[in-house]
């Protein structure tokens, strides 16, 4: 039956919770954490039998707050077109946690947080993380919440890597999920993308082997060239050209200097040195790390029919036509597998020339498939 929900406004909060406190969280790369702040955003109500809890999975360079105002950019939220009253994920019926992922820049435990070991900024002494450490520490908040079992998780990019994870190592305590725009592992041309973004960092000579926490000079420049580099893989040939062709940035004709001529070119410095304001470099390094290490059935001698046997959710999987950085190709591959598994799967590919960032966009094909999948999931829960 369905439990009693809560009609409300939009109320968001932003908290930070210490977990892990009486035993360490084990990590892959065999160290420990211990004491581990979890940054998150909740919005809704838990309803009396706490079956209407949503869980939501950030991207790279995303955070916790997926609808409400960015402290720092003072911009909505990165999802404000998908979460909020009435939307897809209404937060008049759910129950919404966003959390910023262990490894991250808002207030969870990643480099920038004070070891209370050293009393120091962990720095580059934060060890290696994987998408699967970061799910256990998400395991840990939702075990603080006292949900038992989550309605929904959903993310899209290194978000649905997330989902993935939590359907292959936690299955019986997901009633549903929509992995968006995802892949099972990274394929060599997005490692060597990710690669190239770190030692644009790490060539930075203020990125001083990750010790900069201190100093007035950070690897600003290097981060924005990494962030510059990224966003190109977001966005799809079509939309480069509709947007901006070879049209001039505010002049008639060329400088014949290198400073900005095109509008391209004065776009993609614009999105690196508004980024350096809201990240951390050392970050950056951490979680594209984790992406590239990121492979769903590495625990299972790389059988994905194994990664996914117990899985028992109904799952909406979501592709886009432009996504060249996670193509349709990948996410059928996780389609065909749950088919093979009898799960109850649905398959979406938007036709947008909107490229890999389509799931941040105001798509409504993607409101739509949403919104339609969650209702029918959760009027027949």
């Amino acid at each position: 039956m369905l439990g009693g929900f809560f009609l409300v406004k939009q109320m968001s909060e932003n908290k930070i919770v210490e977990l892990a406190k009486e035993q360490a969280l084990v990590l892959d790369c065999g160290k420990s954490l211990k004491s581990i702040k979890t940054a998150y955003t909740t919005y809704g109500k838990l309803n009396a039998t706490k079956d209407n809890a949503i869980l939501i999975c950030h991207a790279l360079t995303g955070d916790q707050y997926v609808a409400s105002k960015h402290p720092i950019t003072k911009k909505e939220g990165w999802w404000s077109y998908i979460v909020g009253p009435e939307k897809p994920i209404d937060t008049n019926k759910f129950f919404v946690v966003c959390p910023n992922v262990i490894g991250g820049c808002m207030g969870s435990t990643g480099p920038k947080e004070v070891n209370s070991e050293t009393g120091k900024e962990y720095g580059t002494d934060f060890p290696v993380i994987t998408i699967a450490d970061m799910v256990r520490a998400q395991k840990l908040l939702i075990d603080y919440l006292g949900i038992e079992k989550i309605f929904c998780v959903t993310g899209g990019s290194m978000g649905g890597m997330l989902v993935l994870e939590w359907l292959s190592k936690f299955p019986k305590m997901v009633h549903s999920a929509i992995p968006i725009a995802t892949a099972t592992n990274h394929s060599a041309q997005n490692i060597a993308l990710n690669e190239l973004a770190r030692q644009s960092i790490m060539a930075d000579p203020n990125w001083n082997s990750g010790n900069y926490y201190n100093s007035d000079n950070k690897p600003l420049k290097g981060l924005s060239v990494a962030r510059m580099a990224a966003h190109i893989s977001y966005l799809s040939k079509d939309a480069l050209h509709s947007k901006f062709g070879r049209n001039l940035q505010d002049k008639n004709s060329l400088d014949y200097s290198f400073d900005a001529d095109f509008q391209i070119e004065s776009y993609l410095r614009h999105q690196g040195f508004t980024f350096v304001d809201r990240f951390d470099a050392n970050s950056y390094l951490y979680i594209t790390r984790a992406m590239d290490y990121f492979d769903v059935s590495s625990s299972n001698n790389g059988s994905l029919i194994e990664s996914f046997k117990n899985t028992s959710s109904k799952v909406l999987c979501i592709s886009f036509t432009s996504d060249w950085l996670y193509p349709t190709s990948e996410n059928k591959k996780i389609v065909k597998v749950f088919n093979a598994l009898g799960i109850n799967v649905s398959f979406i590919e938007i036709e947008t020339d909107g490229g890999h960032d389509s799931f941040l966009l105001e798509e409504p094909k993607l409101f739509e498939a949403m919104q339609g999948f969650i209702k029918s999931t959760y009027e027949n829960l």
